[in-house]
């Protein structure tokens, strides 16, 4: 993009003059109004029709430039001397729009960096495809299957059709990757018609993607092409291979990881870390969709039509409880040593009714679980911290009264009669409510945001507690490297609940969504692989579930807002889905904390303890 500067004009006024054009003939022709003469009409005058664009920016610098010139010249105009992190697309009148796209009139415009969501996305998507190109021209027998992401930035790929590639092989791919990079190769965008695309994909042999072509109700689709590799990736991509320059490829258990930066640091790959508990549950997680016979979303698809849903349901229920059983089992093997069970995960993880569900389990194999919800331990209102903006930050740690929480676990420990606390959220604030007292046979279950900070409880014996770290983290991929990512899945389920239960609209909860995220970050996360175990609390069948619900919710906002461009995006996923009916899913399921009609809503455990006049 050489000599912008000199086809792009930069407009020392954000003012923007709109002429209106007048078609000759629809008006009849008037006398010029002498100046002396005052009329509306002194401001209109003959002219001619623009031959240039502009793009405002969201810091009023405006550029303009030929009609048709790529959005991407715009960018690297208003960046030229932009130390921040690099822009992959922007947001044009509220569209989110690659670099790649024609400008055709006037905008505003708003950069999507590397490090918002939609910028990493858009990267790791650009990324993967840029990696199966690669891999198709190199290795064209191999199918690289891109299964799960990794905890430092990145996803674990294995291949079919040959042998794992070995460690000169995978240097081979990652070299020529880099070669690609250096030649700034452009990838093509093209809109071609349904049964264009499924003829690509039957040349291709590519069976996954006809199947998932099935249920395709639109009469077109968006394929991209690099290295003569044409291919459906749902969503959007870089203008070029230019904007890929930071990834690596490593050896991992019989395939090889695909990294990349996180989002927060998107330009560093973070060092390298061994498989993680986290690891086990990818792991786990694919053994269940064997034994459901669920290989993508057309697969689920295929078990609609053909009235299997119910036995999808039903399986994949029975692994959950069999989970919940085996931590359960494990807790009662360390009896004579674990007295309290933290359970922690981020929004929308299920972790409510997860800690319930090991509550009766607990219960069925002799144990007494307490449950104590930390919220109950918040600071009075006038004493909880505030975020930048001023807000109350309920999120942080340091809006919980830590010191008196430990002061009451220790005193139950130790057999002594406590004074539960309890927090008037209409208030702010807390008083004492029931005394108890517990027995060595009972078992104390802490669930919050918090639990496995190991600042939440520093007084309290760590060899006495057993974490569990509760989470959506592996869901079915559309077909070999379209993920499906947990986030988003949480976010839908979240979508839902708030409507259901707090009154909130779709567009509400998706203006929060980013704020959550930065709390989980910083609270949740970085503490995860701390836990004793993991709850994969994922349902291979719930977006069928979920989608009939969701969509009408996300349909309701209004076309103009910021909100509307997620929106779009999770319909545009939820469209692969066929509905499924919720008739069969049973009543304690951690999908019914969202949906509604859960058993276990209002249920809290029988654990006996012994209450004090």
């Amino acid at each position: 993009m050489t000599n912008i500067c000199e086809n792009l004009r930069c407009e020392a006024s954000a003012q923007i003059s709109v002429p209106i054009f007048i078609r000759i003939g629809e008006l009849p022709l008037v006398s010029p109004v002498p100046e002396s003469h005052e009329s509306p009409m002194t401001s209109v005058y003959p002219s001619q029709p623009r031959t240039d664009v502009r793009v405002t920016f969201e810091d009023d610098r405006v550029f303009a430039g030929p009609v048709g010139t790529r959005l991407e010249a715009f960018v690297r105009a208003a960046t030229a001397h932009d130390p921040g992190p690099e822009a992959i697309a922007a947001i044009v009148d509220n569209k989110l729009m690659e670099l790649n796209r024609p400008v055709l009139r006037d905008g505003q415009a708003s950069l999507i960096r590397l490090n918002t969501a939609d910028g990493a996305r858009i990267y790791r998507r650009s990324l993967t495809f840029m990696m199966i190109a690669v891999s198709t021209q190199c290795f064209p027998e191999a199918r690289v299957y891109v299964e799960h992401s990794t905890v430092n930035g990145g996803y674990y790929c294995r291949i079919e059709g040959r042998e794992p590639f070995s460690a000169e092989e995978l240097q081979c791919l990652e070299d020529r990757m880099r070669e690609v990079v250096e030649q700034d190769l452009p990838i093509q965008r093209k809109r071609v018609s349904l049964e264009e695309a499924i003829r690509i994909f039957e040349e291709a042999g590519d069976e996954e993607k006809l199947a998932l072509l099935k249920q395709r109700r639109r009469p077109d689709l968006i394929i991209y092409e690099l290295l003569g590799t044409r291919d459906y990736f749902h969503g959007y991509m870089a203008p070029s291979t230019g904007y890929l320059p930071y990834f690596a490829l490593e050896p991992a258990d019989g395939g090889f990881l695909l990294r990349f930066p996180r989002q927060s640091a998107p330009t560093v790959i973070q060092p390298y870390s061994p498989p993680t508990p986290l690891y086990e549950v990818f792991t786990q997680y694919s053994q269940w969709l064997r034994r459901l016979g669920i290989r993508n979303v057309a697969g689920l698809n295929e078990l609609i039509e053909t009235r299997r849903f119910t036995e999808a349901i039903l399986v994949s229920e029975a692994l959950h409880e069999q989970r919940i059983s085996e931590i359960a089992d494990a807790i009662y093997a360390r009896r004579d040593r674990v007295r309290v069970i933290l359970i922690a995960g981020p929004s929308a993880s299920g972790k409510t009714t997860f800690a319930r569900r090991l509550a009766v389990r607990l219960l069925a194999v002799g144990l007494r679980p307490l449950p104590i919800s930390v919220d109950n331990y918040f600071v009075d209102r006038e004493h909880t911290p505030r975020d930048e903006h001023g807000d109350y930050d309920f999120e942080s740690l340091y809006a919980v009264d830590i010191a008196f929480l430990n002061q009451q676990i220790n005193e139950l420990l130790e057999g002594k009669e406590v004074a539960m606390a309890q927090f008037d959220f209409t208030t702010g604030q807390r008083r004492l409510g029931r005394k108890v007292r517990i027995t060595p046979n009972h078992v104390l279950i802490i669930e919050g945001i918090h639990a496995l900070n190991p600042e939440l409880l520093p007084q309290v014996d760590a060899r006495t507690c057993y974490r569990i770290y509760v989470s959506d983290l592996a869901q079915l991929n559309l077909d070999r490297y379209n993920r499906i990512s947990t986030t988003d899945v949480r976010l839908i389920r979240r979508i839902v609940r708030d409507a259901r239960s707090r009154g909130y609209s779709a567009s509400e909860t998706i203006a929060r969504w980013e704020s959550v995220r930065r709390g989980e970050r910083t609270w949740i996360f970085p503490f995860q692989n701390l836990a004793d175990t993991m709850f994969n609390s994922a349902l291979p069948y719930e977006l069928a579930v979920l989608q009939p619900r969701v969509i009408p919710l996300l349909r309701q906002i209004e076309p103009d807002t910021r909100e509307w461009i997620e929106a779009k995006r999770l319909l545009a996923l939820l469209r692969w889905f066929l509905p499924g009916e919720d008739d069969h899913v049973p009543s304690d399921s951690i999908l019914r904390e969202f949906i509604g009609g859960s058993i276990l809503e209002d249920y809290t455990p029988w654990c006996n303890p012994v209450a004090v006049p």
